[in-house]
């Protein structure tokens, strides 16, 4: 376990408006618009508008947001591919 952080991970949505996450190991980047976290499961992004990060405790992984969230997206980091480059092998 790193510095404490939980491998577990939790996301808690209130309204549209406030997420708490649970396993956040580093924020990647953030605006107003966009925010990009490295968490226990893989790279998360949230859109929104008027983000803001309230809180993130890196010896815990906890983070708190606010703003109207849009989306919630998980992406892997993995190599392996789509269509074509099976196609272009």
């Amino acid at each position: 376990m790193e510095d404490g952080i939980r491998l577990s991970h939790n996301i808690i949505i209130e309204d549209r408006k406030k997420m708490t996450l649970t396993g956040v190991k580093d924020v990647l980047s953030f605006d107003e618009e966009t925010i990009v976290l490295e968490t226990t499961l893989g790279r998360l992004t949230v859109k929104g508008s008027g983000l803001h990060i309230i809180n993130f405790d890196t010896s815990s992984g906890d983070l708190s947001s606010e703003g109207r969230l849009y989306a919630v997206v998980y992406t892997s980091d993995e190599k392996n591919g789509g269509l074509f480059s099976r196609l272009f092998r």
